[in-house]
């Protein structure tokens, strides 16, 4: 229990396994295999009497396994296995308990992982497969009843059950990444209620398989299989009985594919796979009397993303295949008692994509 004039601030970081492999200035060849048997849960839970201060920052994450190789002026080679067992939960979970205290600025942060791995490279070469397998219940919830926020709130929860990143200065990368989610759910939700609110944002993401290529180089190039089966859910949900601006988004894939590359060339070749579980995004806002209410759900079967540099000549060769056999659906509700403007949106998509070549940083 606290009640502070300054600022308060929460870390809790929870990890099964993790690993980091770095060479700089020569080669690496790395063989890592991590295999997670048990729960991984992270609580952050303040209760605020008085007043948390100018500032209250609450950052939770959970995560089965996780690994990162990065090479320097080098080249790296590598096969990397991550595999979080059946009957396994990672559990990231926030609430801030004060329905009566005064917050300024509030970032709540709450991120729950089944598998992730990073590729990492300057100036460098890489080879590298990537193998991901997740069995576990992967959930991330929390939010808070706070009474009066006098600056800008914002939620956030994410849950990925498989997650590859690769990024790269001057890099030339091929990675050949399989990622499946046969767990039960994957699931990240916030809930958040206030008395006044400013601007207040509740914010959930919940992904099945996510693979994020983005380097600048000669090329990047990207074989992937990904299948889910799981029930991918993400629920946000945001009131408020006065309020300035408040808004709900929620946001559910069943595997999302992105690669570009600011240099030449972009290669990918793809297959993503969704069935039985589902996808499913609910987002709601609700108010008393204020100014602006939104809310925004999106849920998509596969999704699929390429581009590459149009000042750079850039090439894409792009081969990707989409099979939807689930139940995607969202749902979004906006009320207002009184206010100026309100509005609401939902979209559900079986299969997404979209590939273009264009300037940098637009």
């Amino acid at each position: 229990m606290v009640d502070v004039t300054d600022q308060t601030t929460a870390v809790t970081t929870a990890v099964g396994n993790s690993a980091a492999f770095s060479v700089e200035g020569g080669d690496m060849d790395v063989r890592a295999n991590q295999t997670l048997d048990a729960d991984v849960r992270a609580n952050t839970l303040p209760t605020v009497t008085g007043s948390a201060g100018a500032s209250t920052v609450l950052n939770t994450s959970a995560t089965g396994n996780t690994s990162d190789g990065a090479v320097s002026g080098g080249v790296h080679t590598g096969v990397y296995n991550q595999r979080v067992m059946a009957g396994r939960t990672i559990y990231a979970h926030t609430h801030v308990e004060g329905p009566n205290a005064h917050f300024g600025d509030v970032s709540s942060s709450v991120q729950a992982i089944g598998n992730s791995q990073g590729i990492r490279g300057g100036s460098a070469a890489a080879g590298v497969r990537v193998n991901q397998t997740n069995d576990a219940l992967v959930n991330s919830d929390g939010g808070g009843y706070l009474g009066t926020v006098t600056g800008t709130s914002t939620f956030s929860a994410a849950s990925v059950a498989n997650n590859v990143s690769l990024s790269g200065e001057n890099a030339a990368q091929r990675a050949i990444i399989q990622q499946s989610n046969t767990a039960a759910v994957t699931q990240a939700a916030h809930f958040t209620a206030y008395g006044n609110a400013y601007i207040s944002s509740t914010q959930a993401s919940s992904t099945g398989n996510n693979i994020v290529a983005a380097q600048d180089g000669p090329i990047v190039d990207v074989t992937s299989q990904q299948q889910n089966l799981a029930y991918v859910r993400a629920q946000a949900v945001n009131s408020a009985a006065e309020f300035g601006a408040g808004s709900a988004a929620a946001y559910g894939v069943g595997n999302s594919l992105s690669a570009g590359n600011a240099g030449t060339s972009v290669v990918i070749d793809s297959d993503q796979f969704n069935d039985v579980g589902g996808v499913e995004a609910i987002a709601g806002f609700t108010g008393t009397a204020g100014y602006d209410g939104s809310s925004s759900a999106a849920a998509v079967g596969n999704a699929a993303t390429g581009y590459a540099c149009a000042e750079c000549s850039g090439q894409m060769q792009v081969s990707n295949r989409q099979v939807n056999n689930a139940q995607v659906g969202s749902t979004s509700t906006a009320s207002v008692t009184s206010g100026r403007s309100i509005n609401g949106v939902a979209t559900a998509v079986g299969n997404t994509a979209s590939y273009y070549v264009s300037l940098p940083n637009r």
